[in-house]
């Protein structure tokens, strides 16, 4: 059974000034942990109702495991339907990045985007087409916010999250800087090369002035219907689906 101070910690960690001081984040789910099980992160406790015991001992011996009621599944989650199996990670401690790890390779880069959702799928996308890194500015949202992590459905163990001041990051490289921007070429049409950044902004303000100064090519996805605008992250698939189509040689 747990104590009340037990659960009290769990939900804590919903707040970011919590999990930067125990450095600590909390993943949902049994595919999502188990993924995280399987990576570079570190596990620290997992929290499961009685019939997933055996799944996680199977899979690991170091870990701490708590076998919990659904109801008490329900005091620790923060989902509307919470998952039978909860698990505490660690942060990875902050690690700097040398200019030349960003050559060869395309990275995206995320000014201000605010909703955890948006994040999370961001994550997720770019696991899909294989990118490694994502470069966001300070204000983005944290990507170890317990939504941006259920959002990722597991992805974000395999994608590196960076958090940075974006004008002195941008002004260092010499890669090419593609902005999507409402003016830019259209995105059918633009050649992406083999390397560089692709920088989306906020989902209501789109990329900030200081950050548009950098870009070194705008491109834009054109509209065809009557919506007034694209979802950051339905963009980002956008991009990193045309990236890729370039790499093969299949740009008209």
């Amino acid at each position: 059974m747990l104590s009340k101070s037990q659960i009290s910690f769990v939900n804590a960690l919903q707040q970011k000034k919590h999990r930067k001081e125990h450095g600590l984040f909390i993943a949902e789910g049994v595919k999502s942990i188990t993924e995280f099980l399987s990576s570079d992160y570190t596990v620290s406790s997992i929290y499961c109702t009685a019939d997933h015991l055996e799944r996680f001992s199977k899979i690991t011996q170091k870990v701490k495991i708590h076998e919990v009621t659904d109801a008490e599944i329900k005091k620790l989650s923060a989902l509307t339907t919470p998952q039978s199996a909860i698990a505490l990670v660690e942060i990875p401690e902050k690690t700097g990045f040398a200019p030349e790890s960003f050559k060869g390779k395309f990275t995206l880069v995320l000014d201000g985007i605010q909703d955890p959702g948006n994040l999370g799928t961001i994550i997720r996308t770019a696991d899909w087409f294989g990118l490694e890194h994502i470069v966001c500015s300070v204000d983005t949202v944290d990507a170890f916010n317990p939504k941006v992590v259920q959002a990722t459905m597991g992805s974000l163990s395999r994608i590196r999250v960076t958090y940075t001041d974006l004008l002195p990051f941008l002004k260092s490289t010499k890669l090419p800087i593609y902005g999507a921007l409402l003016d830019g070429k259209n995105i059918y049409e633009a050649n992406f090369k083999e390397e560089g950044f692709v920088v989306l902004g906020n989902e209501g303000k789109g990329i900030s002035e200081q950050i548009i100064a950098q870009v070194t090519e705008s491109v834009t996805i054109p509209k065809f219907g009557k919506a007034e605008s694209l979802n950051v992250a339905i963009a980002t698939s956008i991009f990193c689906s045309e990236i890729k189509r370039n790499s093969f040689g299949l740009n008209r």
